[in-house]
């Protein structure tokens, strides 16, 4: 499995849609992490994830850290075209308690 990880990212209105491609871990977080501090005045991140079918603990943990730092604003993570395995480790872990999940990029952005 390629570990090159990379990401693009449309801002629409106060929604930053970033897209990722490949495997989630501490690069990919990071990676993740920075592109949404770029951006100040966010109040909804959406994660497409279409094109990662894995993202580990350390991954999850930067993740979370985006989370946190959207919860201080009243922000909110959704996460879209999730593949069945991540969605299940997700709901495991409790991040929906804490995210949303939407099908689509298109209905994260009306919801």
């Amino acid at each position: 499995m390629s570990t090159e990880f990379n990401l693009v990212s449309e801002l629409h209105d106060k929604s930053l849609v970033i897209k990722t491609e490949g495997y989630i871990n501490s690069a990919g977080g990071e990676k993740i992490v920075h592109e949404f501090s770029k951006h100040s005045d966010i109040n909804k991140l959406i994660l497409n994830l279409e094109n990662s079918k894995v993202v580990n603990s350390i991954g999850i943990s930067h993740l979370i850290e985006i989370i946190e730092k959207l919860n201080q604003s009243n922000g909110k993570l959704v996460f879209t075209n999730l593949d069945p395995t991540i969605e299940k480790t997700f709901s495991i872990m409790g991040l929906f308690q804490f995210a949303d999940k939407a099908d689509t990029v298109e209905s994260a952005l009306k919801g």
